[in-house]
């Protein structure tokens, strides 16, 4: 029985050997902020550069001057077009998702190389089945977290009517836990059975096919949840708050760093903190992948069922006869049967005095 391996670290080290895959899925990251945000440098450019307020924002960093030029973008010469181009943000950024993801998760799971090629190829295989996936995960967490998010509201009127200050803080803080707990652990479950697609496509049905049925990673992935998830969803979890929190460390840094004269070293460090936080999201899919890996979901039986046979309706099987030595002489053809008459037949053997002599 082969050991078993360390989810965490062996997660690490798949996302390592395909650091590729990463990589690219970054610097498409990287172009669509870069693509998307012209038009947003056009409307704040529309609204501040012959505005002095603008320079509350050049010398400092005033947040009331920042939040009343966002409730503004919409009203400069741009923004019904700005708007447009940041609505088409989002299908091209899901159909990034939809051919990245699926081919990240094929060569985690396989020794391929993670080639631009081999990422857009195996998302084209996939495309429909996680485009399902995506659809499931809308609707269950829609039915699962929206009585959440009720609850949390009713109950933070309630706080808001008997508690002030820190207490009040802390108690709507732990509604809000409970959401994200129960959000996280839905995530972890649609990873999974996202990992267990890719390996069902893997397979091969009795037809000659791949696997697609999607109701099957549903069920493995359940079962992997259930039985591993006390060393799953910790994993998960810690991966997600390093992630959040380089983010929080970054972002904190960038904002005291807002009124240099230079502005590229507060990107760079604003990228760090997106680095690495998708960074941990692929270690997260490393370590779903090497969960599966090592419970890998059984192949169906190839062997065709037998036939039934009516017993009414069958044969007898004919006796085997023994089998003639094998020689070099010819077969000579078989002599006629003998009659079954009792008596010889008179007109064979009647004798015709009246013919010529020869």
């Amino acid at each position: 029985m082969p050991k078993r391996r360390n989810i965490f670290l062996d997660g690490l080290s798949i996302t390592l050997r395909r650091l590729p895959a990463f990589l690219w899925t970054y610097a498409f990251n990287l172009s669509l902020a870069f693509l998307f945000s012209f038009s947003l440098n056009r409307q704040l450019a529309a609204l501040l550069n012959h505005s002095l307020a603008a320079q509350r924002l050049s010398s400092g960093f005033d947040l009331g001057v920042i939040g009343e030029t966002f409730l503004h973008l919409h009203e400069g010469p741009a923004g019904d077009a700005g708007a447009a181009i940041g609505h088409g943000s989002i299908p091209l950024y899901l159909l990034l998702y939809f051919l990245l993801v699926p081919g990240t998760l094929f060569c985690y799971q396989t020794e391929a190389p993670a080639r631009l090629s081999t990422l857009l190829h195996q998302g084209l295989l996939y495309f429909w089945r996680f485009v399902r996936i995506t659809l499931l995960t809308l609707i269950t967490s829609a039915l699962a977290l929206g009585p959440l998010f009720f609850f949390q509201n009713q109950w933070a009127d309630y706080i808001d009517e008997r508690l002030v200050g820190r207490p009040a803080f802390l108690c709507i803080l732990a509604g809000y836990i409970i959401l994200f707990l129960v959000a996280s652990i839905l995530r972890l479950y649609f990873d999974l059975v996202e990992v267990c697609t890719v390996q069902l496509g893997l397979n091969l049905r009795p037809n000659g096919q791949p696997d697609r049925r999607i109701r099957r990673a549903l069920g493995h992935a359940w079962r992997m949840l259930r039985t591993h998830f006390s060393e799953a969803w910790p994993i998960f979890l810690f991966l997600t708050l390093l992630g959040f929190t380089a983010v929080v460390l970054t972002a904190r840094a960038s904002i005291h760093m807002l009124a240099q004269p230079r502005v590229w070293p507060t990107f760079l460090l604003a990228q760090l903190g997106l680095f690495l936080m998708l960074f941990t999201r692929f270690w997260q899919r490393g370590a779903e992948t090497s969960l599966i890996l090592q419970n890998p979901i059984s192949s169906p039986s190839t062997t065709p069922s037998p036939v039934k046979i009516d017993p009414q309706c069958a044969i007898p099987p004919t006796p085997r006869q023994p089998s003639q030595p094998l020689t070099n002489e010819p077969i000579s053809d078989p002599e006629p049967a003998p009659p079954s008459l009792d008596e010889p037949d008179p007109g064979v053997f009647h004798h015709n005095p009246t013919r010529p002599p020869q």
